[in-house]
């Protein structure tokens, strides 16, 4: 994101300007998601500039100037005076869809006015969105509003995740999948529709599984996919008879000791054969890059007590200590994780 100097020239400035607006980008995409902007252009629909104002409760003024925002980031099409969805809007933006992105948003937005403390957070290495002295951790909670705030949000990330990951993993050999810390049951549900043969249980806390088990009944798939009560942290094992366990966006939350100690439990869970399965999105192992990568990492600033954004050979190397052979990385792109490394238990 650097611009370098051409021959003696001076770099340009544009980059700076570019990271010093970006919460433009995100405040605006945030007001249209609240104001259900593109919800109500769902389905093909067109609206003249009135009518979204009269809809919207906006005034001619700010009414332009949102569409012609939104427009500009490719938000919305114009033709002659309508103002349509984008396909990008069209396929994430409309609330009621499978893959809504419309949660992280909100999620997002949520923690915006924490970030502007962020040096703050930088003095003291503490997380900004909760207070540790009087709660566990960042998804101890157990406020019903904030618990289907968050895993909204996630939601959509790791249904996006799952399905780039059951195109790039092969599945069939596995019959029954442990997904720790399975949050809304997203990973499960999007693999299990695409391979019949597949059974899952996921793992959590019990207000998340209260969370899970209704999305879970809702994609028909209660008689495949079971959920389980439980700590990752505290309990002395995981839940066994399973073939392949899954962690995904799991390890960046929390200390690398703990993750350690996680990885021990997996491999201890498995039968000889298993497959562990890591989604992340992984530091090049220089910690130069990438900047999704990067950034997120600076977001477990800001959220959690002790989680940090870990380089691919740190990963690997925990993997191996803990007993696993056979450790690579397949990468891909996607909103959440930019790669998985997989392993097998000896």
């Amino acid at each position: 994101m650097t611009a370098a100097p051409s021959g003696g020239s001076r770099p340009s400035t544009a980059p700076l300007m570019a990271m010093a607006t970006g919460f433009w980008m995100f405040k605006t995409l945030a007001a249209a998601v609240d104001l259900a902007l593109f919800t109500r252009l769902g389905g093909g629909r067109g609206a003249t500039a009135d009518e979204l104002a009269a809809e919207l409760g906006l005034k001619e003024r700010p009414a332009d100037l949102l569409l012609t925002a939104c427009t500009a980031l490719g938000l919305l099409d114009k033709s002659g005076p309508h103002y349509r969805n984008s396909a990008l809007s069209e396929e994430f933006l409309v609330e009621g869809r499978d893959a809504y992105f419309g949660g992280v948003v909100r999620f997002n937005d949520r923690a915006y006015p924490a970030w502007h403390r962020l040096t703050d957070a930088l003095r003291a290495d503490r997380p900004l969105t909760w207070d540790p002295d009087t709660q566990e951790s960042l998804f101890s909670s157990g406020d019903p509003a904030f618990t289907e705030l968050f895993w909204n949000g996630m939601h959509s990330l790791s249904a996006e995740t799952a399905r780039i990951l059951g195109e790039e993993h092969d599945f069939a050999a596995h019959r029954r999948l442990l997904d720790v810390g399975g949050g809304s049951g997203a990973f499960l549900v999007e693999l299990c529709r695409r391979h019949p043969h597949l059974t899952g249980t996921l793992y959590d806390l019990p207000h998340v599984c209260e969370v899970a088990r209704r999305r879970i009944d809702a994609a028909g798939l209660g008689d495949r996919i079971t959920t389980l009560r439980g700590d990752f942290g505290r309990d002395a094992a995981l839940p066994g008879g399973h073939d392949a366990i899954l962690l995904s966006m799991v390890l960046h939350d929390w200390a690398e000791a703990e993750n350690r100690a996680l990885l021990r439990k997996c491999h201890e869970a498995l039968a000889p054969g298993g497959a562990l399965l890591v989604c992340e999105l992984l530091l090049n192992p220089e910690r130069t890059g990438p900047p999704g990568a990067a950034l997120m990492g600076v977001n477990m600033l800001v959220e959690t007590g002790a989680g940090r954004n870990y380089a691919e050979d740190e990963y690997l190397s925990w993997i191996r200590e803990a007993g696993f052979t056979g450790a690579e990385i397949r990468r891909f792109d996607a909103a959440s994780a930019n790669g998985v490394i997989v392993a097998r238990r000896r």
